[in-house]
């Protein structure tokens, strides 16, 4: 039986099939889409850091965004 390695070991690299633009008519890259944009479709993907609640964090959301309505979905909680 082949010795299983960490995931840490494993030598990995990118395949990249092709490379295309993104014509601006149809969206952004996403580390170029405006804040606006990920607020306008109601999803932001966040990387809660341990220490806080899912509660807080939504709330300092809520607050530094200015909006009224805001949630997490699941258990963010380690």
């Amino acid at each position: 039986m082949p010795k299983t390695l960490p995931p840490w070991k494993i030598k990995r690299k990118l395949i990249v099939k092709a490379e295309e633009e993104t014509d601006p008519r149809y969206g952004h890259q996403p580390a170029e889409r405006p804040i606006q944009d990920y607020i306008r479709f109601g999803v932001i993907n966040l990387d809660k850091p341990a220490g806080p609640s899912s509660h807080e964090v939504t709330a300092w959301a809520k607050r530094l965004l200015s909006i009224s309505h805001a949630g997490h979905g699941g258990t963010l909680e380690a």
